[in-house]
């Protein structure tokens, strides 16, 4: 029974090679600048401010200010939980990282490695954790769809960049979803709040969104990291 454990984890961790290898060798230069700014979280700042405009528009300023609470304990979960305790605990090296065996066939972009560990993904972590709370939120079929589209061209760019395999972004998804359900829950229980029913300009940040992507697809033609 435990050799057959070890199989099915050996057989795991050589498919979770493969997905990231397979990944991060389709690149060029434009796909490096592409990739690059699509994985810089300060890119997406309008984005955020776009989604606090929705809510200030929806709610009234004591909801928000119990959103944002609600938010930042999020981050603290998906972020720093995941960052300074799962990481060193869990132990597994980044791709990139010089003392793993398979770092020589990865490609990575401006030098750069990441830290030493990189399971689970804080990227995906927060990404995630961010469209599962706004999906609660706000429930909007549209909205919902296009962060969960943004969240997987991100956790896409950590493979491309040679900084995550494909199972550290699994694991920061699944973070994401439990940290954003518990605290929407404790959220709700709290403030007695449901969600919005008739909401305002909720097309904003998708509007924002796109003029984001559209911002990166233009700069990855003229800027070459």
């Amino acid at each position: 029974m435990i050799a057959l454990l070890l199989d099915i984890m050996q057989e795991v961790k050589s498919a979770d090679t493969s997905v990231l290898l397979t990944v991060n060798s389709c690149h060029n230069s434009y796909w490096d600048t592409f990739m690059w700014l699509v994985s810089d979280r300060f890119i997406w700042v309008p984005m955020y401010l776009s989604l606090l405009y929705v809510m200030l528009r929806n709610y009234s300023p004591k909801v928000v200010l119990g959103i944002l609470v609600t938010v930042g304990l999020i981050i603290l979960f998906t972020d720093s939980f995941t960052s300074h305790i799962i990481r060193p605990w869990a132990a597994r090296l980044r791709p990139s990282n010089l003392e793993n065996p398979i770092s020589s066939m990865v490609h990575i972009v401006d030098g750069h490695r990441g830290g030493r560990y990189g399971l689970p993904s804080s990227h995906a972590s927060n990404t995630w954790g961010l469209v599962f709370f706004m999906a609660y939120l706000l429930r909007r079929h549209w909205l919902t769809g296009f962060l969960a589209v943004w969240a997987v061209v991100v956790c896409y760019s950590r493979m491309y960049l040679g900084v995550h395999y494909f199972g550290d972004l699994v694991i920061g998804a699944l973070f994401g979803l439990v940290g954003s359900s518990i605290v929407y829950y404790v959220f709700q229980r709290l403030s007695g709040k449901k969600y919005a029913q008739d909401l305002k300009h909720i097309y904003v940040p998708i509007c924002v969104g796109l003029t984001t992507f559209a911002a990166i697809f233009i700069t990855a033609i003229f800027y070459r990291v």
